[in-house]
């Protein structure tokens, strides 16, 4: 993350990759007192049961302090549920208190999730992780011929197809569907194909949905009956309709004048529903994490074969080397892989956080036997991240060996902060004046976006632009420079863009908030 708008982009629902590992999980922890002072040392079930005694006023200290409405927690040890609870409210307006059945979405979570959807389908046979996707999706192509004939299911469950990161987002976010969305993706100038890490939750999804037509199914559907029946997940669904018909579902809140109020309008994550449009009860998620923790067998069934399932939680792709902050990050197939704090045992997490209010994260550690699943209904604070680390610490020290909900406060607080170079930044004294707002009014054309139409409304700037004509107020800053502050999912409040047009009359337009690729110019 270099600047306000790749943080902004970055949180929609990566936050896994950045924090839920790189961030937190592989920072090296200091401080504390340790039971097992040898991080590899063997965990008898007692002192599991010890960590697990202590979970109930760790969350509910972290409930009171952090201000997040809803939290439920989940944790599986051995192939049985030891613990699963909820706490606070569904939502601040009904009071309808959170219990380990209600149903939260699961934002990134679900990658992790759809990875074993996909690694049942390779067990039977119908794709292979290798498998091209010209096969699977002759229509889906990418800038590079090249890369497009090579391009494979794994390339874009690991992110290494060479897209750059997010990619994609905001052409759902501006009301394209998903058909449009992938064609769109030619247009993309690619860097560093198989070769370099670059979270994509479009490129996931293009993979997930070609393994769903092999498989003759929608992807709702074929994740339903590959994983979640039969695992008696009957709470967890691909359709954001299934979550908001819950009568008992986590309703996502914000922040406004420093409290959490509910959204008026959740996220629908359909359109890219294999990276970030699940939902699920930790209950459910508990039997999901004994399922992957057993190597794909659930009960005395092999739900999936372990020769499938493996790749996905095996590194694939370096997300960054080790350094003096930490160990090297990795990602497998729709997991963070990596070691526990420490550096010492092996583990598989991912996060996921969307800016209408979701928090959620799981951490396996395999040798351990042992898996927690967070779930909040805010935007990301930390929370889930901290509980699940702590845990860990408390599984194999008996004591939390940093403050692990300052840390992740603090390691969160740059993702929802105002993002776009004019956030902040006091206005001009003495701006230069605009042209005459006609001049700026009319259509400019990106071969990726779309056209963008400007129109004079009321004495002021409107831009409007995607399939959903979506409106951003303009309002005048310096010369040919206007501002415009987008809200929802595109940007965290307070967030502030530049608009700048060029040419007298203007035939250019650079628009900061739109640069996917750096396609960023509109002409006329």
């Amino acid at each position: 993350m270099t600047d306000s708008f790749d943080r902004r982009r970055f949180l929609k629902t990566a936050f896994g990759s950045a924090i839920g590992l790189g961030g937190l999980g592989m920072l090296q922890a200091c401080g504390g007192d340790s039971v097992s002072p040898d991080p590899l040392a063997p965990v008898p079930d007692a002192q599991v049961a010890a960590a697990v005694a202590r979970l109930d006023p760790l969350v509910s200290a972290l409930l009171g302090s952090s201000g997040v409405p809803g939290i439920a927690v989940s944790v599986v040890h051995g192939g049985k549920t030891l613990f699963a609870k909820g706490y606070g409210v569904c939502s601040t307006a009904t009071g309808q208190p959170v219990d380990a059945d209600t149903i939260f979405q699961l934002a990134s979570v679900s990658k992790s999730i759809g990875a074993t959807v996909v690694a049942s389908q390779v067990g039977k046979g119908v794709a292979r992780w290798d498998t091209r996707m010209q096969q699977l999706m002759p229509s889906f192509a990418l800038s590079d011929p090249a890369v497009t004939q090579s391009l494979t299911v794994a390339d874009l469950y690991a992110h290494r197809s060479g897209l750059p990161e997010h990619v994609g987002d905001q052409l759902e976010e501006l009301g394209f569907d998903q058909a449009t969305v992938f064609n769109r993706l030619r247009e993309i100038p690619l860097v560093g194909y198989r070769s370099h890490y670059a979270y994509t939750n479009i490129g996931l999804t293009a993979a997930a949905i070609g393994v769903a037509n092999a498989a003759g199914i929608d992807w709702a559907t074929l994740s339903e009956q590959a994983v979640y029946a039969p695992l008696g997940m009957t709470r967890t669904s691909s359709r954001y309709a299934d979550y908001q018909a819950s009568a008992n579902h986590a309703v996502g809140h914000v922040p406004v004048n420093g409290v959490f109020v509910p959204v008026a309008a959740p996220r629908d994550a359909d359109l890219q529903s294999p990276a970030g449009g699940a939902s699920s009860s930790v209950n459910d998620l508990a039997r999901w994490m004994a399922m992957v923790l057993a190597g794909g067998r659930a009960g005395a069934t092999q739900l999936i074969p372990a020769a499938a399932l493996s790749p996905a939680l095996s590194p694939q792709i370096q997300i960054r080397p080790a350094s003096a902050d930490g160990a090297a990050a990795y990602y497998g197939f729709g997991f963070n892989v990596g070691t526990t704090a420490d550096g010492g045992r092996p583990m598989v997490s991912h996060s996921g956080g969307f800016l209408l209010g979701a928090g959620t994260f799981f951490v396996l550690v395999p040798s351990l036997d042992i898996g927690i699943a967070v779930l909040t209904n805010t935007w990301p604070v930390g929370v889930a991240e901290a509980i699940g680390f702590a845990f860990l610490d408390l599984v194999q020290y008996g004591a939390q060996q940093r403050d692990w909900a300052a840390f992740a406060k603090e390691q969160t607080a740059p993702l929802t902060a105002p993002a776009g170079s004019l956030a902040g930044a006091a206005a001009p004294v003495s701006p230069a004046p605009p042209q005459a707002l006609a001049a700026y009014a009319g259509t400019y054309g990106n071969d990726y976006y779309g056209p963008m139409t400007v129109s004079v409304v009321n004495n002021a700037l409107v831009l409007t632009i995607g399939a959903g004509n979506v409106p951003f107020a303009c309002a005048h800053w310096d010369g040919d420079t206007f501002a415009i502050s987008p809200s929802g999912e595109m940007a965290p409040p307070g967030s502030k863009y530049a608009l700048t047009f060029a040419g007298t009359p203007p035939t250019r337009v650079t628009a900061e908030l739109f640069s996917d690729g750096g396609l960023n110019v509109f002409t006329r």
